[in-house]
């Protein structure tokens, strides 16, 4: 109950219209409203309609706003391609923004400050045109981040043209282990303009913001420290897995999916005593070709290892015939269409996350003490399953084949090693180091709570 500011700042915040990217900057809203300072969260007009929302006025004060991405609607999928959408939410955006804190205003909720996800620069533009304090929230790791920010300022030149990269505060990387937007640089235009562009005007922001802790990414965070006034405040999961100083913060608060959480929780609560679960999924967005659906199916019956598998409804058909029918025979395992991810990680029964490495997730695992087998896609996972295996030890990667597919062998292979293996041993001791510092980021007098204080300073004597 710490709320010592006296709410007169108010902080608008805007993330990307994505899951991946609601989840964290919802939770900082929280920490802010925990702090004293008044929170709005805007999301698009179609999302206000769409997203499944709990958020509790009993519990939180955060109030809840629209602009618009031009597609009220039907969203992401009425624009029929990345780059219509993104043209769209790049017009649109800025305009609805505007009349939203002009609404505000006149309202007598003035806003003070903008801290807009990483992946929308107009926000900026936006705080200045206002005279607002303009904050950049960056959704991905530290040492991701980087590698954009070397792109964006053509240091580091695309298409690669060596095997291995070099970036200040990281590992040496292969050109493999970099975000697919740079090794494979050329098929997503839209997304990879997005990711690259985002330090196109970052230096005339107020305040750079990580969704990081400082003891997770000490030498990133040190060299990006010295561009920009910077802080990291995570990790951005609800408090009760972390420091629990804030009450009843148990959840998110939305899901772009209804979760099955009943049927989850109790499949988990009557495994056998002393039973171990594999938990799989691959976030809201990654999508499986159907040989690496059924080489992973196979490869988790073939593992005997008790397992629960998040298959979305969009990718449910690619399922192997028959497959459904067997694990459910034997109890082996148990296909969801969606589920509470925080309590299915935190449950004493799960010992290994099999993920795409989407760093909402393994930061996730991370915070809960979870060793990981990282099966990356796409995106900024390469990068994330990287630092999974080699540099904080919490996991292995299943190595795909020339064909770009990890067969059922690999598959069976990491899960046993994670979940019996000497190697899976020292994961698992990582994974609970890891919590401890995740947890000690969060807590009063923490790196990352020290930061959010400071933030909140600023925003009082503006």
């Amino acid at each position: 109950m710490e709320q010592k500011a006296s709410k007169e700042a108010h902080v608008l915040v805007l993330p990307y219209p994505a899951q991946g990217h609601i989840n964290p900057m919802i939770e900082f809203a929280k920490r802010l409203d925990f702090k004293g300072i008044k929170s709005t969260l805007a999301i698009t007009v179609y999302q206000s309609k769409s997203l499944h929302m709990h958020l509790d006025p009993e519990r939180s004060s955060i109030a809840i706003e629209t602009f618009s991405d031009g597609y009220d609607e039907g969203g992401y999928a009425k624009a029929g391609s990345s780059e219509a959408y993104l043209e769209s939410l790049n017009v649109a955006g800025p305009k609805t923004l505007e009349d939203l804190i002009q609404k505000l205003d006149d309202n007598g909720q003035p806003v003070t400050a903008i801290v807009y996800d990483g992946f929308l620069t107009w926000g900026l533009d936006v705080a200045k045109k206002f005279g607002l304090i303009g904050v950049t929230f960056f959704t991905q790791s530290a040492a991701v981040n980087n590698i954009y920010y070397h792109v964006n300022r053509g240091i580091l030149q695309l298409p690669l043209s060596e095997p291995q990269v070099s970036i200040p505060g990281l590992p040496p990387l292969e050109a493999s282990e970099t975000p697919s937007f740079v090794h494979d640089y050329g098929p997503y235009p839209g997304f990879s303009g997005v990711v690259l562009n985002q330090f196109s005007n970052v230096d005339q922001a107020d305040w750079v913001l990580l969704d990081t802790f400082y003891e997770l990414e000490e030498k990133v965070v040190d060299w990006m420290a010295k561009l920009w006034k910077l802080g990291t405040v995570g990790p951005t999961l609800p408090s009760m897995y972390l420091d629990k100083r804030l009450k009843d913060d148990k959840d998110y608060g939305t899901n772009i999916f209804e979760p099955k959480t009943s049927v989850s929780m109790n499949w988990l609560n009557n495994r056998p005593n002393g039973a171990s679960v594999v938990y799989v999924a691959f976030g809201s967005a990654a999508t499986m070709n159907p040989e690496q659906m059924e080489e992973l199916a196979w490869g988790l019956k073939g593992s005997n290892c008790h397992f629960l598998w998040v298959v979305r409804e969009d990718e449910e058909a690619k399922l192997p015939s028959k497959f459904l029918e067997e694990i459910s025979e034997s109890d082996q395992g148990l296909v969801v269409s969606w589920c509470p991810q925080l309590e299915v990680l935190a449950h004493e029964s799960v010992d290994c996350f099999v993920t795409h490495c989407g760093f909402n997730s393994v930061i996730e695992a991370l915070s809960l003490g979870v060793a990981m087998v990282a099966m990356p896609q796409w995106t900024d996972q390469p990068t994330n399953a990287k630092y999974v295996e080699d540099v904080w030890g919490t996991g292995i990667r299943a190595l795909p084949d020339e064909k770009g597919v990890v067969r059922r062998e690999i598959v069976e292979k990491c899960i046993k090693e994670v979940m019996v293996g000497e190697k899976g041993k020292k994961m698992k001791e990582n994974a609970k180091k890891w919590k401890q510092l995740a947890k000690e980021a969060t807590d009063e007098g923490g790196s990352s709570d020290k930061n959010i204080d400071e933030f909140v300073a600023k925003l009082l004597c503006s």
